[in-house]
């Protein structure tokens, strides 16, 4: 079976399988912050990024295998390697080893700089429309995030780890924007499973050491990483890859605003962590922007 095709799988529209993968891309992505912190106690940053997408690579590599799309063209490798190279193994990298200084909190604002960026590239290299209402969401989204980090008491400041999980940011919107045309031509889970094996291979190197810490790894650690091979990347980057192939890069990307909200519900459940006011605003504050960004798009025109 070919991934190519004459038309493309997305046109915009938000239906079942679009709001799902929207659904499950969050509620994946927000575990993935504390599964992060724990995996952190055991594994170096880039050797977790290593061990994590290993796990992924496996099955993506199985899912290429059965599926046999064939060889992507020369045109279409660069574009699968960008993604590979900077939204699985740079992105996870600069991210863990931020997150070894950074709070929850101010990571999660750091890196909502991504819809941002995403939606400035979008307009300039993919000719998408982001309408005044559209930035004001983002906005309110973005400054809602602030509140969360501001919340945790911890602050924000500019420091080494803050710099790195702002080029992971950068990372994500760069690979969004280069990637979004395959879309038109391949099918999304082929492409997130390029994206799995490609990015495992250039985290290859330090998997040797990887694997002797996962060794003598905690319980605890070996649940993490194991969690986040399996959810956050092997699923999440799927349900991703669907979600942006039938949604604009902007719009797609603003939907990220949500994960910070739900990573606070989940740090409350999950590690007893209990959410400030000022928190709780914020939250409210992201989830409005974005619901600002999408009100009405699907609402039937007057004749």
């Amino acid at each position: 079976m070919s991934i190519a095709t004459s038309k493309p799988f997305g046109r915009g529209s938000f239906d079942l399988v679009t709001a799902l993968s929207v659904v499950v891309t969050i509620l994946a992505w927000a575990s993935a912050f504390p599964a992060i912190r724990a995996g952190l106690q055991a594994f170096g940053p880039i050797e977790l990024g290593a061990v994590r997408f290993a796990i992924a690579a496996v099955p993506a590599a199985l899912f290429l295998l059965i599926t046999r799309p064939g060889w992507p063209t020369l045109a279409d490798s660069w574009r699968l390697a960008v993604g590979g190279v900077l939204f699985v193994a740079l992105y996870t990298g600069l991210l863990n080893m931020g997150e070894k200084t950074v709070s929850a909190g101010a990571a999660s604002f750091i890196i909502n700089v991504n819809p941002i960026i995403t939606a400035g590239l979008a307009m300039f290299v993919l000719g998408e429309r982001f309408s005044a209402r559209a930035w004001t969401g983002t906005a309110l989204s973005f400054f809602g995030i602030g509140l969360i980090a501001l919340g945790e008491g911890n602050g924000l400041r500019l420091d080494t780890g803050a710099l790195l999980i702002l080029g992971s940011a950068v990372c994500a919107s760069v690979s969004t924007v280069v990637q979004k045309p395959l879309f038109t031509r391949h099918r999304p889970l082929a492409v997130s499973a390029w994206n799995m094996v490609l990015g495992a291979l250039v985290l290859a190197p330090w998997l040797p050491q990887g694997a002797r810490e996962f060794s003598v790894a905690s319980d605890e650690a070996i649940v993490a990483v194991v969690y986040l091979g399996i959810v956050p990347s092997l699923i999440a980057y799927g349900t991703w890859a669907i979600a942006l192939s039938r949604l604009p890069a902007s719009r797609a990307s603003n939907f990220m605003y949500c994960v910070p909200p739900v990573a606070t519900l989940l740090g409350f459940l999950w590690l007893g962590e209990v959410p400030t006011l000022l928190g709780g605003i914020g939250g409210a504050m992201a989830l409005a922007g974005v619901a600002i960004v999408n009100w009405r798009r699907n609402a039937p025109r007057k004749r």
